[in-house]
């Protein structure tokens, strides 16, 4: 879940990253890529006023791991584990 603010929007930097996963790594359509506007949702409300992306990993419902900016080595890695 790309984690993001609503005066700047999703990290359209690593878009590129979690399209070339999906393709390479979804063989039975488990992965799935989300946006959430930390503003709009009050779970979030933590991640508000950063200016920095946040990426959250979820497994059945649970958030299992985060990435703090858009590092692409990290995220692969996660996303791959």
């Amino acid at each position: 879940i790309d984690v993001y603010q609503a005066w700047c929007g999703p990290c359209k930097a690593v878009l590129n990253l979690f399209r070339k996963l999906k393709t390479e790594f979804d063989d039975d359509d488990v992965l799935h890529f989300a946006v959430a506007e930390a503003d709009s949702i009050p779970t979030l409300e933590p991640f508000r006023k950063r200016c920095e992306p946040v990426f959250l990993f979820c497994v059945n419902g649970k958030i299992i791991a985060m990435v703090r900016g858009a590092n692409a080595p990290l995220l692969t890695k996660k996303t791959i584990e």
